[in-house]
C-alpha cells in the first residue's frame, strides 16, 4: 500500500502536467501562426507542415515503442490491427482540408463561432458509439461550454489599434457554408470517437496503435500535398516558429492519444475550451489585444461547465 500511493500521486501529477500542457499548445497554436506571417500573410504552405507534423508524430511513436515495447516487435500482427487506422487518418485529413474551403463561403469570425458546433457532435456521437449515458447536468456543462467558445471566438479579444478596420469586415455565411460547417462538425466528431473506440478496443499498446495511426497519416497527407502542390518548394516559407509549431502539435497529437485511450473524447473538449484562456493571455503580451466582456462571459461559462461535469455527482 506504501508503495502503491506514492505511485498513484505520481501518475495523477503526470497526467495533470500532461493536461496543463496541452491546454498551453492548443492555446498558443494562433498566437505563433501570427508569429509566422510575412506582411499578413502565411508564407509556408499548410499541407507541408501538416505532413511534418504526421511524420514527427510517427518517428516519437517509433522511438517509444523501441524503448518501452519493443517485445511487439516480436508479435505476430495482421492487417486487421492496422488498417481500422486508415479510416481514422483519412476523416482526419479531409477535415483538415474542408477548414481550407471552408473559408470561401465565410468569413474567419462566423467559421471560428460555428465551428464550436462541433463539441455538441463530439459529445452525441460519444454517448452512442460509446454507450455513455450522459445526465441531464453534463450535457447543460457541454452546452455551457460550447457557448464559452462562442462567445470568445465572437468578441473576446479587441485589437484597439484596428478596430475601425476591422469593424468594416461584414459577418457572412453562405447556405453551402453551413452545409460545410455541418459536415466539418459531423466529421470531427466522428474521427475524435471513432479513433478512440479503437484505442480503446484493441488490445495493442498504445506506441504500436499510434504507429498505425501516424503512418497513414503521413501517406494521406503526402498525397494531398502532392496533389495541391503549386510548384512550391516543401520548406518554403519555413522559420523557427514554423518549427516550433510542427513540434508542439506532434508533442499534442501524441498527448490527445493518451488522452482518448485512457480517459475520453470530452476531457479533450474541456482541454480545447481552457487554451481560450491561454491564448487571451498570450494575444495580450504578444500582440497588446484587449480583453472584452465576452471573454469574461467565456471564462464564467467555462467555470461553471467544469463544476457542472465534474463536481456535481
Amino acid at each position: 500500500r506504501f508503495v502503491y500511493l506514492p505511485y498513484l500521486g505520481l501518475k495523477r501529477v503526470l497526467w495533470a502536467l500532461m493536461l496543463v500542457m496541452s491546454v498551453a499548445i492548443y492555446g498558443s497554436h494562433a498566437p505563433l501562426l501570427t508569429l509566422c506571417k510575412v506582411d499578413g500573410k502565411i508564407p509556408f504552405s499548410a499541407s507541408s507542415v501538416v505532413v511534418l507534423t504526421e511524420l514527427t508524430k510517427l518517428v516519437i511513436s517509433f522511438i517509444s515503442l523501441l524503448i518501452w515495447d519493443r517485445r511487439q516487435l516480436g508479435v505476430s500482427l495482421s492487417w486487421r490491427h492496422a488498417a481500422p487506422f486508415a479510416l481514422s487518418a483519412l476523416l482526419y485529413a479531409a477535415n483538415n482540408n474542408l477548414v481550407v474551403h471552408m473559408q470561401l463561403f465565410m468569413d474567419p469570425s462566423t467559421y471560428q463561432v460555428l465551428s464550436n458546433l462541433k463539441i455538441g457532435s463530439t459529445a452525441l456521437l460519444y454517448s452512442m458509439f460509446l454507450h455513455q449515458r450522459l445526465s441531464l447536468h453534463k450535457w447543460l456543462a457541454l452546452f455551457l461550454l460550447t457557448a464559452a467558445g462562442a462567445s470568445y471566438t465572437y468578441g473576446g479579444l479587441q485589437d484597439l489599434q484596428h478596430s475601425s478596420s476591422s469593424s468594416e469586415m461584414q459577418l457572412h455565411v453562405t447556405l453551402i457554408g453551413l452545409l460545410l460547417i455541418s459536415v466539418y462538425c459531423l466529421i470531427s466528431g466522428l474521427s475524435a470517437v471513432y479513433t478512440e473506440v479503437i484505442l480503446k478496443t484493441q488490445d495493442l499498446p498504445l506506441t504500436l496503435q499510434n504507429l498505425f495511426l501516424y503512418y497513414f497519416g503521413v501517406l494521406l497527407n503526402l498525397i494531398v500535398h502532392l496533389l495541391s502542390s503549386n510548384g512550391a518548394g516543401f520548406l518554403d516559407g519555413f522559420s523557427f516558429w514554423v518549427l516550433v509549431i510542427v513540434v508542439s502539435q506532434a508533442l499534442n497529437g501524441l498527448i490527445m492519444s493518451v488522452v482518448m485511450k485512457h480517459s475520453s473524447n470530452i476531457t479533450r473538449l474541456f482541454v480545447i475550451s481552457c487554451s481560450m484562456l491561454v491564448n487571451a493571455l498570450l494575444s495580450i503580451l504578444l500582440f497588446s489585444l484587449q480583453l472584452t466582456a465576452f471573454f469574461f462571459l467565456a471564462v464564467l461559462l467555462i467555470g461553471l461547465a467544469v463544476h457542472l461535469y465534474y463536481g456535481v455527482k
